[in-house]
């Protein structure tokens, strides 16, 4: 088709065309981000946690009714709990993944090196790995010989260290790359050494996860003392609000005065963790639908307008012979020309506002691959927006074309 009659025609109505290329290329810019925005976020509430999380519960006390509570007090509080029904393994727990709350650790290869890098770390006894549903790659889990008290561990000017951990495969791959980390040691809790017992294919941080490059670095230490959580595995998803109910009444029937603060599943935990990530990517659905429909409606107003004031020409088109595909190629060609203007320049603008959001809030780099991707997807909506003013031009006959004048 020779596009110099719509060129033409183009830059007869220059503003009209200007405002649909710089719809366009708005629409193109921001489609862009928002769908690379809305992968990120997909992709960091589908990471592991590390737990088993089909059939993990966790029962919460107020922090403040634990301070006073000892190690043998939570003991008394387990073999109530792994008495019950349904309950494959129980342990008491600083923190868990999933929970938004915990502290770090400062790890280093000797007493006098400069910190590497912080590590969550989940402090509980020998049944703690088996009750988070952890995955083992490498050595073994804890004996109960290595076991600590937190209430000695935690004293003033106390010396005790903390003779093992467990720790992830990437954080046992960036301490020692290319090596096999069991039985080696490292320091993070005071000047003792620690040394690797076992590896796990992943135990997320409980916060600081909107990092990924430590989102997985966590340790496991065999700590036991009075802690707030309590994790429990059953032998059945189908049975999680049985025994979460269960457990509940057992711990008030060892002590009547606690303060439960939840009871929920892993799953439930994971709604909570991520509810930011999950309503900031609706949001931004909901961003791409109205700009979309937005565009789509500029461009179905333009273009019935240009139908309305062409009606002569097309006339004069038909008489001349122009079939209704014809016609109809015109205006598809004619959106198509504009389309392709503003989404070029909508990927310059994409790269701009992505530079802008790296340099505001530390997000990752725009992979190109989505540039195609809004261009295809406006091209396509144009097509599809311009089709029925460009279906009733071509409907319009010679005749009644000619009676308009």
């Amino acid at each position: 088709m020779d596009i110099r009659p719509i060129l033409s025609a183009l830059r007869r109505h220059k503003i009209a065309a200007t405002l649909i290329v710089l719809e366009i290329a708005l629409s193109c810019a921001i489609l862009c981000n928002a769908v690379f925005l809305i992968r990120t976020r997909i992709q960091m509430m589908d990471r592991p946690s590390g737990l088993s999380e089909t059939d993990v519960v966790r029962i919460q006390l107020n922090r403040n009714s634990t301070e006073q509570r000892t190690a043998a007090q939570a003991e008394a509080d387990l073999v109530a709990l792994r008495g019950l029904p349904g309950v494959k393994s129980a342990a008491a727990a600083n923190t868990l993944p999933l929970t938004g709350l915990g502290r770090s650790l400062d790890v280093r290869m000797s007493p006098e090196q400069e910190p590497l890098f912080e590590t969550a770390y989940y402090m509980g006894d020998e049944q703690l790995f088996d009750a988070m549903g952890l995955k083992l790659v490498a050595g073994r889990r804890f004996n109960a010989d290595e076991l600590v008290d937190w209430d000695e561990l935690n004293a003033e000017d106390s010396r005790l260290g903390i003779p093992s951990a467990i720790m992830t495969k990437s954080m046992a791959e960036r301490l020692f790359p290319g090596e096999n980390p069991i039985g080696k040691t490292f320091y993070a809790w005071n000047d003792s050494p620690i040394t690797v017992v076992g590896v796990v294919e992943h135990m997320a941080q409980a916060h600081g996860y909107n990092d990924p490059a430590v989102y997985d670095y966590s340790l496991l230490l065999p700590v036991k003392g009075g802690f707030p959580n309590y994790v429990i595995r059953v032998d059945a998803p189908a049975r999680r609000a049985d025994v979460l109910k269960a457990a509940s009444d057992a711990l008030w029937r060892v002590d009547p005065s606690r303060i439960i603060l939840k009871q929920e599943t892993a799953e439930e935990m994971r709604g909570g963790y991520y509810q930011q990530e999950r309503e900031m990517a609706w949001l931004l659905v909901i961003v791409c639908i109205a700009m979309l429909a937005v565009t789509a409606l500029g461009i179905v107003g333009l273009a019935s307008f240009w139908v309305q004031q062409r009606t002569r020409q097309i006339g004069v088109r038909r008489a001349l012979g122009a079939t209704r595909a014809q016609i109809l190629m015109y205006f598809q060609t004619e959106n198509f020309l504009l389309a392709s203007v503003g989404i070029a320049l909508g990927m310059l603008m994409a790269y701009g506002l992505n530079q802008l959001l790296i340099g505001m809030y530390e997000l990752p780099r725009l992979p190109l691959v989505y540039l195609p991707i809004g261009a295809i997807s406006l091209w396509l909506l144009g097509q599809f927006a311009v089709l029925g003013p460009a279906s009733r031009a071509a409907g319009i006959s010679p005749a009644s074309a000619t009676r308009s004048l």
